[in-house]
């Protein structure tokens, strides 16, 4: 008897979402199967990767990942279009550290001309990350999304203590935005069905789950997204079915691993290997869990898994 493939049955579907406009906007979402599974059902559209950038120059990056951006790293808008026309970014993910009122504390009009300058500049679909305070998100994100009318950005993190602010603004001048929860499904669900409620569509809402990087939280993300998979798939669970994306890169080179050398330790090895393993290792965790687009910071690391989802997606994969 010829062996058989046991497969699951699926009665769900992911929604699809586009982020950018013209002939590089991105569309994800779509999926009928879980992450990978082509041999159950279909994912119609590619995991993505976003590069990372910062409103301003980082002071305490390792040299390693510096190194690649190093002649471009103090203008935002020439760091943006190098991972473009260089490393091939499909999205910019702008990281609004400057604004955090625990760090620097820009002036908010200060951070929105960077904004508007690298959207303008690049013509691959943005990611506006701000600094995950609700109160400076919610003045934040309200302008971020008025001075990007037409660019279709998406917005987040949204959070259920400034929703209403940042929802409303998404509406008026129709961007996506990003839902962000604790690492739990419940308070994913509740925060999707408020924004409904709110008037966001739902073809405008995207899941963050909160990620820990790996050794750091990451077996508590995976077991979220994949649980949220689930009852998206396979329980019907309308308001599960959205796409998710991962902020690794902020969680992933902060961490004590990411930061020690060699002289630091010598059985660690080489610092920048490390690393760039523990960003890779971290994002393909995600993806088989279930996430649509993950922020990266090293394009080694991006190349690497640029390379396991083409191994994973092709015929002979």
């Amino acid at each position: 008897m010829a062996f058989e493939i046991s497969k699951v049955k699926y009665t769900g579907k992911i929604k699809e979402v586009t982020i950018g406009t013209g002939e590089k906007a991105v569309t994800i979402g779509g999926e009928t199967c879980y992450p990978f599974h082509l041999f159950e059902g279909e994912m119609p559209h590619l995991p993505k990767i976003a590069f990372e950038v910062w409103d301003y120059e980082p002071d305490d990056w390792q040299d390693w990942v510096i190194e690649p951006f190093k002649d471009v790293i103090s203008n935002p808008v020439a760091w943006a279009r190098k991972c473009v026309e260089i490393f091939g970014a499909e999205i910019i993910a702008i990281n609004l550290k400057g604004a955090d009122p625990n760090g620097k504390n820009r002036d908010v009009e200060d951070v929105i001309n960077v904004v508007k300058n690298i959207v303008d500049a690049v013509d691959v679909p943005v990611i506006v990350w701000g600094t995950s305070s609700d109160e400076k998100d919610a003045v934040l994100l309200r302008r971020v999304a008025e001075v990007c009318e037409k660019k279709n950005v998406s917005i987040g993190p949204v959070s259920e203590k400034n929703y209403k602010q940042i929802g409303a603004m998404a509406i008026a001048y129709n961007h996506p935005v990003l839902a962000s929860t604790p690492i739990d499904v419940n308070l994913a669900k509740q925060l999707n069905i408020l924004l409904g409620n709110l008037g966001v569509q739902d073809t405008r809402i995207l899941i963050d789950p909160t990620t820990g990087g790996l050794g750091y939280g990451l077996e508590y993300s995976y077991s979220v997204i994949e649980r949220d998979r689930m009852a998206a798939l396979t329980q019907e669970d309308i308001k599960l079915q959205y796409p998710i994306v991962c902020n690794l890169a902020q969680e992933i080179w902060k961490t004590k691993e990411a930061r020690l050398t060699r002289e630091d330790d010598p059985k660690l090895g080489d610092a920048k290997k490390r690393t760039i393993l523990l960003e890779s290792v971290s994002a393909m965790s995600v993806l088989i869990a279930g996430a649509d687009i993950v922020i990266m910071r090293h394009p080694d690391s991006v190349a690497l898994v640029r390379e396991m989802i083409n191994e994973l997606t092709s015929k002979g994969g």
